[in-house]
């Protein structure tokens, strides 16, 4: 795709030759060519020194080389629609495989693409153009929207819903019962786990995550969320839209997430937490039960507090250690 067309297509200016075809998207160190890459940040200093036939830089990048550039407002984010352009995923053939086994009453939509040896139960329903990947499970009464791809051996268990566009990776399991236990008679009993789990469209969940259900009600996962490989979420928990929580992070039952809060990697969070919109929690923090991270405040440690607190106390044990 000539550097002309990709401009046409992300709707941005360019300069230099735009006739040149670009054939691939790679890192500006080991970009060539025929590559097109993209710079921002302190990586601006590399877009000199890099081969690439065409670097998407922001618009006030100082092109004093006459480089052939594409100028973008969020220069990642235009190589990321441009990745999908040049190097777009494979659709795997529609149809049931012969090894697949369907319930009566489960309903799979003519263009969905049904892996080797997965099953699906009773009432489920797959949505138009969704890929089962091999070895997967899903439940009774469980509905997946369209354009889903449901990854290799994951596990959807009853009454999950799914909405469209949504990933999810290898390992995952989905509805699994929440922890829930009472102590009676000197001994722990299981607490039934009824309620179930909702999903929204265009969320993506890593390998080896777990969504539990609710005990009664819902665990709910809001549009455009993206849960890191390996994170818990506890029964009963509400994430919101648009949220980002990095790998191995764990959320207690009834935890709370606002739209577009960003959660750093291997948090804990307890039980009943709530974390308001935009607010931010640094890598490895621990959030106590039942507090509440107020709206866009950004906190870390354990238990976790505002950033620059955080940060004296951190200043103070330094210069208590050198005494």
């Amino acid at each position: 795709m000539t550097v002309k067309d990709l401009a046409a297509f992300l709707n941005v200016s360019f300069e230099g030759n735009g006739e040149i075809d670009m054939k691939r998207v790679a890192p500006l160190d080991e970009a060539g060519p025929e590559d097109i890459s993209f710079a921002q940040g302190r990586a601006l200093k590399q877009a000199g020194e890099s081969r690439a036939g065409c670097i998407i830089v922001p618009p006030d990048f100082a092109n004093d080389a006459k480089r052939t550039i594409l100028r973008a407002a969020d220069p990642r984010a235009a190589a990321a629609r441009v990745i999908a352009k040049l190097h777009p995923a494979a659709v795997p053939e529609p149809g049931i495989h012969p090894t697949a086994v369907v319930a009566t009453g489960a309903v799979v939509a003519k263009s969905a693409s049904i892996g080797p040896l997965v099953t699906i139960g009773a009432g489920a329903r797959i949505g138009e153009r969704t890929s089962v990947g091999a070895g997967s499970t899903i439940g009774a009464n469980v509905e997946i929207g369209a354009g889903c791809t449901i990854h290799p051996r994951v596990t959807v268990y009853r009454d999950v819903s799914i909405g469209d566009e949504t990933i999810l990776h290898s390992g995952c399991v989905i509805g699994a019962d929440g922890f829930g236990f009472v102590m009676a008679g000197g001994a722990y009993e299981k607490f039934p786990q009824v309620g179930r789990v909702e999903i929204g469209s265009r969320v993506e969940i890593g390998a080896n995550a777990c969504v539990d259900r609710a005990a009664l009600g819902v665990t709910s996962i809001g549009d455009g969320t993206k849960l890191d490989n390996m994170v818990h979420v506890g029964h009963n928990c509400k994430i919101g839209k648009h949220v980002v929580v990095a790998a191995q992070t764990g959320f207690s039952g009834g935890v709370t997430i606002g739209d577009y809060a960003v959660i750093g990697g291997q948090v804990g969070v307890g039980d009943k937490v709530r974390i308001e919109s935009r607010a931010v929690l640094g890598s490895g923090s621990g959030v106590l039960t039942s507090k509440i991270v107020r709206a866009g405040e950004v906190m870390w440690g354990t238990p976790a507090r505002p950033l620059r607190e955080y940060l004296k106390q951190l200043a103070v044990l330094s210069r208590m250690a050198k005494k």
